[in-house]
């Protein structure tokens, strides 16, 4: 890592740089993993892209020069097997960042046992393997950064995305947590809560009508799109945010700063009666 000193003013350009620091993405297929892995590799970082389809994984490492792997991350062997891989590829891991979730949209009522076990092993379970395992390795070997993708839905109540909030919300607490417990180690952890992301997998699921509904309650006026999210992530995993740690930054375009209530009129006020 770059040292930073108390006088002069530092190289900023420098600091976004990775220069030949290795890095791992987890689900860097598609969407928001895809932009990422381009951001990480423009700015010099060599790249083992995960995912658990194997020419999507093939596909991105092939258009950024990194190393395809496949795996299940919700398994504690693959997880091991990932970040051994990445030791071996590139000498040491100097950070992660990790976009997978999948919401599951339907009324808590709605939640079997199963779902709400699946919901937790993809959004909690494989960032907790990754944290336990990935960064006892970075700690290790003298450091790094681990970038996480929460949700907006984390902070605050979204209709029907009951079982999804709550283990986005645990993520959010697991990315603060750990982050404090690792920053002695030479770890940051850290990460971002999105709002709407028009990725291809809700692309897929919603029809215009329904962006343009979502757009109207953004203060900017519309979703993200991935490679806005992937910025974000970029500056998590690079130096200029060597003094961040278990943080969770909104990348919502202001949809968590507004109250969801009607725009009323107000009439002038009255004096109290007696």
């Amino acid at each position: 890592m770059n040292e930073l000193t108390t006088s002069g003013t530092p190289d900023y350009l420098s600091l976004l740089r990775l220069e030949g620091r290795g890095f791992v993405v987890l689900g860097a297929g598609q969407g928001i993993g895809e932009q990422a892995a381009y951001a990480l590799a423009q700015a010099g970082a060599r790249l083992l892209c995960v995912d658990r389809d194997e020419a999507l994984a093939a596909r991105i490492a092939q258009a950024v020069g990194g190393v395809p792997c496949v795996a299940d991350v919700t398994s504690r062997a693959d997880m091991q097997r990932i970040f051994d891989t990445a030791r071996q590829q590139f000498g040491r891991v100097h950070g992660m960042v990790d976009i997978i979730g999948v919401a599951g949209v339907k009324a808590l009522s709605a939640v079997d046992d199963e779902s709400w076990g699946q919901q937790f092993d993809i959004v909690l379970r494989h960032a907790f393997l990754a944290i336990q395992i990935g960064g006892e390795m970075m700690a290790a070997d003298g450091g790094g950064s681990m970038a996480f993708v929460g949700s907006m839905s984390g902070n605050r109540a979204v209709p029907n995305q009951t079982a999804y909030a709550t283990s986005k919300a645990a993520l959010h607490h697991l990315v603060r947590c750990a982050g404090v417990e690792y920053a002695g180690r030479g770890v940051r952890i850290n990460a971002v809560a999105p709002g709407y992301v028009r990725t291809p997998r809700l692309n897929q699921r919603l029809d215009e009508e329904a962006w343009n509904a979502i757009g109207k309650v953004i203060p900017i006026g519309r979703p993200a799109v991935p490679s806005e999210i992937a910025g974000p992530l970029l500056f998590l995993a690079s130096d200029l945010s060597a003094h961040i740690t278990g943080e969770v930054i909104a990348v919502d375009g202001g949809a968590g700063a507004v109250a969801a209530f009607p725009d009323v009129k107000f009439g002038p006020a009255k004096t109290p009666t007696p």
